[in-house]
């Protein structure tokens, strides 16, 4: 399988894109993350354009959801995770303990935990709408500075996140 990527220039730092060979999107990183350029990807920020537009009107504020194919290769359990990140609605965030509830495993706060973790396609899978039972931002791929940022953008203006 080829695997094409681009570098994108995000607002609060570059974030690693990839499109396997039937442009579904299968990795969005943030380029300091673990995940770096394979050897055998071929960088081609032609193929990554769509994506590059649809994430230039998120970050604008003009887009609130992404609508181009995505293809997402983990665990079942962790397939499961992240498709309930989807339902996640722009500007809204839930507690780690609820999403494990809507993954029908209301104990497995930390499994999921684990899996919102491993999400490989961030930001389009909005793993940074989970947070903190007591409202805290913790842990996230891109930093706390990013999820700040991304939840920031999501919030009418005025909100406390804007501060």
């Amino acid at each position: 399988m080829t695997i094409r990527y681009s570098v994108y220039d995000g607002p609060e730092g570059p974030l690693l894109l990839a499109v396997d060979e039937d442009d579904h999107l299968v990795r969005l990183h943030f380029a300091h993350q673990r995940d770096h350029v394979e050897e055998d990807w071929v960088l081609d920020d032609a193929a990554l354009d769509a994506w590059r537009t649809q994430l230039d009107e998120y970050f604008a504020g003009t887009r609130t959801e992404f609508d181009l194919p995505l293809r997402l290769h983990g665990t079942p359990f962790q397939v499961e995770v992240w498709e309930q990140l989807r339902r996640i609605p722009y500007g809204e965030t839930i507690s780690y303990g609820e999403l494990a509830k809507r993954v029908d495993r209301p104990e497995a706060a930390r499994a999921v935990g684990s899996a919102n973790g491993q999400n490989p396609i961030a930001i389009v899978v909005p793993c940074h709408r989970v947070i903190g039972a007591d409202g805290s931002l913790t842990g996230f791929g891109g930093g706390l500075d990013w999820k700040r940022w991304l939840l920031a953008r999501e919030q009418p203006q005025g909100s406390l996140l804007d501060a």
